[in-house]
């Protein structure tokens, strides 16, 4: 008897009925479970601790076949958009077995909210599409590291009255300190950029004449206008950095960076929708049954 009801699936007026996917062996309340926990460990683990909390066994595959079935939503605000911030994240790509592993970079962007966050891979146009169809403020703070890309895809966004890019400040001092200098003399150019003195702090700098202050200097020209008073930006309560962002990026790869995990090429879009949509609470019960 078990081996036949094991068998049996809802059809389509079942289905209909009990407002759950037709021909499926699991209960949407059951699919939620594995999906959270395949968001968080291997699908294998996932599978065995989804059994544990439930008591119902469900195959090594179900979790990985739930995920890349699902259509996973992406941050939808209501309130204008006055900060994002955008950032690079890597991912491991499954290769033929005896060649060497292979990473590639994606692309994820936090809106400065909690919970609002999502990335791409090799899709710098749904991103584009759906950071310009953000409700906008008429002023939004874009900050960023000192890649060329992230300031590249931050042209496509918005209008250019819109858009406030600020390099991240944490990216700055960081960038600092790898110049031959003094203490004293650091210590003063971080106080000139600190308030603003953009100028003063890149004539000392050149006035410097090392090697690595003229790198540094000329890394700089094209981020000049992205420097502001940084002072000020914090007593006014605004950020300075781009730790949001990184932060989002690193607890996507505390799922995609499992020790031995790599994805196929093809599969890595709907894993790290997958992720984002468990780190921003749309996996809840609440939610998931709303869509």
């Amino acid at each position: 008897m078990k081996s036949i009801l094991g068998t049996l699936r809802l059809t389509s007026v079942q289905a209909e009925r009990l407002e759950v996917s037709a021909h499926s062996r699991l209960s949407p309340y059951l699919e939620l479970c594995c999906l959270r926990q395949s968001a968080v460990v291997s699908y294998q683990k996932a599978q065995v601790e989804v059994e544990m909390q439930t008591g119902r066994r469900v195959s090594a595959k179900t979790p990985q076949r739930l995920v890349h079935r699902q259509s996973f939503p992406v941050p939808v605000p209501e309130a204008p958009i006055e900060q994002m911030s955008l950032d690079g994240g890597m991912i491991r790509l499954r290769t033929p077995e005896g060649e060497a592993s292979e990473w590639r970079e994606y692309k994820a962007l936090n809106l400065g909210l909690e919970a609002q966050g999502t990335a791409w891979f090799k899709d710098n146009e749904s991103l584009l599409a759906w950071a310009n169809g953000l409700p906008l403020a008429a002023t939004v703070d874009c900050l960023g590291d000192g890649h060329e890309g992230v300031w590249g895809l931050y042209a496509q966004i918005g209008t250019e009255h819109q858009r406030h890019e600020i390099l991240d400040w944490y990216h700055l001092m960081e960038n600092l300190h790898g110049v031959s200098a003094t203490s004293e003399i650091l210590a003063t150019v971080r106080s000139h950029w600190w308030q603003g003195q953009v100028e003063a702090a890149m004539a000392l700098l050149e006035a410097e004449g090392s090697e690595s202050a003229r790198r540094f200097c000329n890394d700089l020209q094209r981020h000049r206008e992205r420097l502001p008073n940084y002072r000020y930006y914090q007593e006014e309560g605004w950020t300075i950095g781009s730790g949001d962002v990184e932060s989002l990026v690193k607890q996507i790869s505390q799922r995609t960076k499992l020790a031995g995990a790599s994805w196929k090429p093809e599969r890595v879009p709907q894993v790290l929708a997958h992720r984002c949509a468990y780190l921003n609470d749309d996996l809840t019960p609440e939610r998931y049954f709303s869509t």
